[in-house]
């Protein structure tokens, strides 16, 4: 690249753009350097008037300017100084030097550019090609052929000076790039860069003017179907525009997924199509309103204070202190997994499902609603004790004349939020027969590794239950099956000790029963002793519900007699009062009148409703060896009863029995006969009934036993500790042998009841014998 000789020009500063070649722009002289030029070349004395435009950026001038001709100068429509400039060639800026008029000069070297290469030639069809298809997007065929006149490297390059989207900074390196070879180059990958962005923007324009093309059209056409469903007199449009933007509403709040939004758009189309007067509308319309009644996308924010929760539980229920405080770890887990999660609502798979599992009347389903008041959670109870169709959990078929969704569907709806506190309550009590397995719907139900996409047979789309806290009760385990028990976690509720029944009656039952009953506390009294008494002699329960009964009929005679005497402000309840008002007392067995003849012992159970006394008694007589087992007991029960006798057999002689007295007819029966019973505890309260026969010895009436007994005499750990030995504390028995492997268990064990009763540990069946037949173990 070659230079020639220089010369002077005024210099015009362009702080606000750049003049190229072959460009005809209009300049307005708004600063008094551009006035100066304009005025030195209108006065110059060559007929030419010239001047040198260079770019200017904050105060530094560009090294190349553009020399530009004034082609005509006055003033613009704003009475503003203007000028028409075209645009000639580039040249190098030297040094400057202001003359006596006031005028900035530059030297200028003019520059010789460098012959085209072949590679830039190449560049120039490339850009050519890139900038036509640029054109073609931006402006159709209205500018289509523009450069194809052009054929010079550097002045298609300058060209691209034009592209609105050309940033400053690439529009300053285009114009101080002198060589046209590497100019053309430039300009060809910026051109197919912008080439790329465009041809992005115009295929998503299309893509949105396409789509609102098609809105457009359904809307003109549902228009028409308006007018036309107007005129026919049918009016289900304004419902199916409703649900429409129902279900806008949904999706642009993101509360149902894609599925979802597209199975209920399928459904109103199929609407608009059919007529009212289809059978199948009224279908669908039932279907849309179940559908929008779920309350997608709403839950409740979680208050999991502990400290509240546990005022809360202390305020709700007395005593269950081990259950209160799962409670309050089950809270604190989560609370602690949303602060790592920085999540104000629960995760999906977050919790275990709860199982409070008790007899009935110590609380559990207040349990529940504790637990959704603790939590700020909205709460619905779902029965299930007798339920056994499949559907009720899942939902119907829509194919069939009446169909519903299921009940957990319908727990949703009734709680107004995607993650209540549902209590399915008597659990133990689904069956299942030719309908279905309730049981076996529930095990998709209590799985938070599965519930997030639970699907109804009525809605059939996926519903999420992994935010619902589930909280189920039973009475007992044995009916649960195995799969669906897997899937909780057991909180053991025992019974009631006489002094918590009390505390319970005081604080909980009395003040409801005053509101209940239109009372005040000050206008019946009773006091300590006399509910001491009820709880005592006319109530035989592990629970507190026949407590409540007891005490509401006190507190209604006390209302009536207010109503017939009202000069009377109180009534205070005697102890004299409660036969004539409650009757008998309640009926007990008595061990100290029942073990008064041999071949009777005291045993201890578990029963739906809580611990118990249970006494067998065992009976021989002549005839063929053999074994009769009364009582309506269970399959393990009897098993128990064979291995009995298979051990007494064995070990007569280390027993000190006649051997040949245990070939004889024996009859083993479990009185309250109406009463199933079933399980191995009965083990040693058996052994120790036949050896009592054997020897003539009755047992000792103040002692009650429970242990399973093996063939050879070891006595094995059982459950229901601590529900048996406050059966037993309530019968009045002072000496409870338990087995050695229970030994820990006793901890459960209210303190002031191992202060009444005694607990003896035993290994094996002479362990037994040493407490409930002592006389024969001296003997022995």
């Amino acid at each position: 690249m070659s230079t020639v000789n220089s010369v002077t020009l005024p210099i015009l500063p362009l702080p606000n753009g750049i003049i190229f070649p072959d460009m005809v722009v209009t300049i307005a002289a708004e600063s008094p350097g551009a006035r100066s030029a304009f005025e030195a070349a209108a006065t110059a004395s060559d007929a030419v008037s010239e001047v040198v435009a260079v770019p200017q950026h904050d105060d530094d001038f560009s090294p190349i300017g553009l020399v530009a001709r004034i082609e005509q100068q006055g003033q613009l429509p704003d009475g503003t100084q203007g000028a028409v400039l075209r645009g000639l060639r580039r040249v190098r800026i030297g040094r400057g030097e202001t003359g006596p008029d006031g005028v900035l000069r530059v030297a200028i070297t003019e520059v010789d550019p460098p012959a085209t290469t072949a590679a830039a030639r190449a560049a120039a069809d490339d850009y050519k090609r890139h900038a036509n298809e640029l054109l073609r997007l931006v402006s159709g065929s209205q500018l289509s052929g523009l450069l194809d006149d052009l054929d010079e490297p550097g002045a298609l390059a300058d060209t691209f000076a034009w592209w609105p989207e050309l940033d400053d900074d690439r529009r300053r390196e285009l114009f101080e790039t002198i060589d046209p070879n590497e100019r053309i180059e430039k300009a060809r990958d910026w051109a197919e860069a912008a080439l790329a962005e465009t041809q992005v923007a115009t295929d998503i324009g299309s893509s949105v003017r396409e789509g609102f093309e098609k809105d457009q059209r359904e809307a003109i056409l549902r228009r028409q179907m308006e007018s036309i469903r107007s005129e026919l007199g049918e009016s289900g449009d304004d419902d199916i525009a409703q649900y429409r933007t129902q279900l806008a509403e949904l999706v642009e709040a993101g509360s149902i997924s894609d599925s979802t939004a597209t199975a209920i758009g399928k459904e109103l189309d199929k609407l608009e199509r059919l007529g009212d007067q289809s059978a199948e509308s009224g279908w669908i319309r039932t279907w849309l309103e179940t559908v929008f009644d779920v309350p997608w996308g709403q839950v409740t924010t979680d208050s999991l204070d502990l400290d509240a929760a546990q005022q809360k539980l202390d305020a709700d229920h007395t005593g269950l202190d081990k259950v209160k405080e799962r409670i309050v770890e089950f809270l604190a887990v989560r609370k602690l997994r949303q602060q790592r999660a920085g999540d104000d609502t629960t995760g999906r798979g977050d919790g275990a499902i709860l199982a409070l599992v008790g007899p009935p009347g110590v609380g559990k389903t207040s349990l529940g609603e504790s637990i959704a008041a603790t939590m700020g959670r909205n709460f619905v109870r779902m029965s299930l004790g007798g339920v056994r169709d499949e559907a009720e959990i899942r939902g119907h078929r829509r194919t069939y004349v009446g169909a519903r969704p299921g009940r957990v569907v319908r727990a949703m709806i009734d709680a107004g939020a995607m993650n209540p506190v549902i209590l399915l309550d008597e659990i133990d009590k689904v069956g299942g027969d030719w309908r279905g397995d309730p049981s076996s719907a529930l095990l998709e139900v209590l799985d938070p590794a599965q519930n997030g996409t639970f699907r109804d047979h009525y809605l059939e789309t996926e519903l999420d239950l992994s935010q619902v806290v589930f909280v189920s009760t039973a009475n007992v385990l044995d009916t649960i099956p195995a799969p669906l028990l897997d899937r909780m976690e057991i909180i053991n509720l025992e019974g009631y000790t006489e002094d918590e029944k009390i505390s319970i009656a005081t604080d909980h039952l009395l003040p409801r029963l005053y509101e209940r009953n239109g009372l005040e506390p000050d206008e019946v009294v009773l006091d300590e002793a006399l509910i001491r008494t009820v709880v005592g002699d006319y109530t035989r329960e592990a629970g507190v519900r026949r407590l409540e009964q007891r005490l509401d009929r006190l507190i209604r005679r006390a209302a009536s007699q207010l109503v017939r005497n009202p000069e009377d402000s109180t009534v205070t309840i005697e102890p004299e009062d409660l036969r004539p008002i409650l009757g008998r007392t309640a009926m007990r067995e008595d061990p100290s009148e029942r073990t008064v003849l041999p071949g009777i012992a005291t045993g201890l159970a578990v029963t739906g409703a809580g611990g118990d006394v249970l006494f067998v008694e065992v009976s021989a007589s002549e005839g063929d060896a053999g074994l009769t087992l009364t009582g309506q007991l269970g399959d393990v029960m009897k098993e128990s009863a064979q291995i009995v006798l298979s051990y007494l057999r064995a070990h007569a002689d280390e027993l000190q029995l006649d051997s040949s007295a245990l070939d004889r007819r024996w009859h083993v029966h479990f009185p309250a006969g109406a009463v199933p019973k079933d399980g191995p505890s009965a083990g040693v309260t058996m052994t120790t009934a036949f050896i009592s026969l054997l020897r003539g010895t009755p047992m000792r009436s103040d002692v009650a036993m429970t242990g399973e007994v093996t063939l050879h005499g070891r006595v094995l750990p059982i459950g229901g500790v601590k529900e048996k030995v406050l059966a037993a504390h309530r019968a009045g028995v002072r000496h409870v042998v338990l087995p050695e492997g229970n030994r820990e268990d006793a901890d459960d064990i209210p303190e002031h009841v191992r202060d009444d009763v005694e607990l003896h540990f035993a290994q094996t069946i002479t362990d037994v014998l040493d407490v409930a037949m002592p006389r024969m173990a001296n003997a022995a």
